[in-house]
């Protein structure tokens, strides 16, 4: 495959510290966009994943399990945080909150294990992840749903 820069996603491998923060910060304000068709483009075409019990492949397959995933997990905001990285792979750990269609309130830890092909594109992503029913008085991401402010707390500091 010829390499272009249209189909390069920067940060390329291999990762430097502030360039796997850089792409977890990215990955991170793709999933809060909650737009399957977006968040699918930072992936390979046979990407691989493995997210529960579930192992979709491909973009197709990406974006309808974003789909169904953003129409049970309402009100979905995410924190990612960098955890270790070395060339084309990064570990990242990372919290969501969420309610269901009840109104009930979770907030859903876990952890991800990424490889990249040489454009930047995520063809590996591993994903362990465990749910915890709060109430909606423990909540403690509250900005307007989309990107996460700057000036937001991270997963660190909010002693997640």
């Amino acid at each position: 495959m010829t390499t272009t820069q249209s189909n390069q996603r920067p940060p390329l491998p291999p990762f430097s510290r502030e360039s796997a923060a850089q792409k977890v910060r990215m990955a991170e304000d793709g999933w809060n966009s909650r737009d399957p068709q977006r968040v699918s483009m930072v992936y390979t075409e046979d990407s691989q994943w493995r997210n529960r019990a579930e192992f979709p492949r491909g973009r197709a397959q990406i974006v309808e399990f974003l789909t169904r995933k953003w129409a049970r997990e309402l009100d979905y905001r995410l924190i990612k945080e960098l955890w270790a990285f070395e060339g084309n792979r990064i570990a990242v750990r990372f919290a969501y909150e969420w309610h269901d269609a009840d109104g009930q309130w979770f907030r859903s830890y876990g952890n991800e294990n990424w490889q990249f092909d040489t454009n930047g594109l995520m063809e590996l992503r591993y994903a362990s992840i465990n749910d915890l029913a709060i109430i909606e008085a423990e909540r403690k991401f509250h900005w307007p749903l989309g990107r996460r402010p700057d000036d937001h707390l991270s997963l660190s500091a909010l002693g997640l």
